[in-house]
C-alpha cells in the first residue's frame, strides 16, 4: 500500500513513515521544509522519498497527491503551538493550517478515492467535568483557537469523505521534536524545584506506540472517530512528572499548583482530557502500552 504522510518533520510523521515502511508499506513523506529537517537517525524516514508542500496551498497539494495517487493518506501536519495561536496576528495563519489546509487534503483524497486518516486533539471538547470523553460524542465547545481550528479540521474531513478514521490524541510526546518531557527534565537539570499544575486530568500519548495503531487502522476499513492515547490511567502533568523525574533519576521536588496559580499559560486549558478508548478494542485494535512502559522505553531511547 502506498501511503502519503503529512507533517513528517514532526513528532508522529516521523514515527508513522518509520512504522510504514517496516512494515513493507510504501510511505512518501511531506512537510514544509524543502528537504527533512527531522533527527537524522538511521531510520527510515531520512532515506524515504520526501516531498515539500504547504498543505495550505490548495493548487500544490492537488498536484502532488494527483501524481502520487497514494492508496491512504496519514495527515499529521497542524500548527501545534496553543498559545501561539492566540496572537492576533497568527489567528489566520492557524486557520489557514489546520481548517483550510485539511480540507485541501480531504478534497484532493476524495479526487482519487484515498482513504484518508486526519489526527485531532481532546482540545476540540470544553474540557469540563470528569466523565472521559466518548469518541462519538458531539459536545464541541473549544476553549481556545488552536481546539476551534482542529475542531473545524475534523468537519472538513467528516463532511468530505466517506473513508475517513479521525483520531483523537493528548499529551504527545516522541524522539523527533520538543515535547514536556524534554522540557522539564532539562530544567530539573538546573533548578532544585518545578511547580507543574495538578488539575488537568489526561493521559500521555507516546508517538511510537500511536504510530503503530495508525498503520493497523489504515490497514482497515474500520472508519470512523477514535481515541488514541497509552493505557495505565488517567492522571494530572504533575503525576506524569513524578514519574518520569524518578525513572531518569532526578531529584528535584515536583510542587503541585493549580492551573490558576501556574498563570503562565495564554490559552486556556482543559481540566477534564480524560478520551475514552475501548471503541479501539471494540473495533478488534490493540491498545497502546502503558504511559509508564512507554516513558521508560522513551527514556532510554531519547538520550536525555
Amino acid at each position: 500500500m502506498k501511503v502519503f504522510v503529512t507533517g513528517v518533520g514532526g513528532q508522529l510523521g516521523h514515527d508513522v513513515v518509520n512504522n510504514l515502511t517496516a512494515r513493507w508499506h510504501e510511505a512518501v513523506g511531506s512537510d514544509i521544509q524543502a528537504i527533512y529537517a527531522g533527527i537524522q537517525d538511521n531510520s527510515a524516514v531520512v532515506s524515504a522519498p520526501y516531498v515539500q508542500l504547504n498543505i495550505t496551498d490548495r493548487e500544490a497539494v492537488e498536484k502532488v497527491i494527483e501524481e502520487l495517487r497514494p492508496d491512504a493518506i496519514i495527515h499529521c501536519a497542524a500548527w501545534t503551538n496553543v498559545d501561539g495561536a492566540e496572537d492576533p496576528e497568527k489567528k489566520d495563519t492557524v486557520q489557514k493550517i489546520n481548517a483550510e489546509g485539511t480540507q485541501n487534503i480531504a478534497d484532493a483524497a476524495k479526487a482519487i478515492g484515498a482513504k484518508m486518516l486526519y489526527l485531532s486533539t481532546d482540545y476540540v471538547f470544553d474540557g469540563q467535568g470528569d466523565r472521559p470523553w466518548e469518541p462519538d460524542d458531539k459536545c464541541y465547545a473549544p476553549l481556545n483557537i488552536y481546539g476551534q481550528s482542529k475542531l473545524d479540521g475534523e468537519l472538513a474531513v467528516a463532511n468530505t469523505l466517506e473513508k475517513y478514521f479521525i483520531v483523537r490524541i493528548a499529551w504527545v510526546f516522541g524522539l523527533n521534536g520538543k515535547n514536556f518531557i524534554k522540557t522539564m527534565i532539562n530544567v530539573g537539570k538546573t533548578h532544585d524545584t518545578v511547580r507543574v499544575v495538578n488539575d488537568q486530568i489526561g493521559t500521555p500519548t507516546y508517538t511510537l506506540d500511536l504510530a503503530r495503531l495508525l498503520v493497523d487502522m489504515i490497514e482497515t476499513e474500520k472508519y470512523g472517530y477514535y481515541h488514541a492515547t497509552n493505557e495505565g490511567g488517567y492522571i494530572s502533568w504533575y503525576d506524569f512528572c513524578c514519574e518520569f523525574y524518578k525513572q531518569y533519576g532526578l531529584e528535584t521536588k515536583v510542587i503541585p499548583v493549580t492551573t490558576a496559580e501556574y498563570g503562565l499559560s495564554v490559552a486556556a486549558r482543559p481540566f477534564n482530557s480524560r478520551l475514552e478508548k475501548r471503541k479501539l478494542v471494540e473495533a478488534g485494535f490493540e491498545p497502546l502500552p502503558t504511559w509508564q512502559d512507554a516513558v521508560s522505553r522513551y527514556l532510554k531511547e531519547a538520550k536525555l
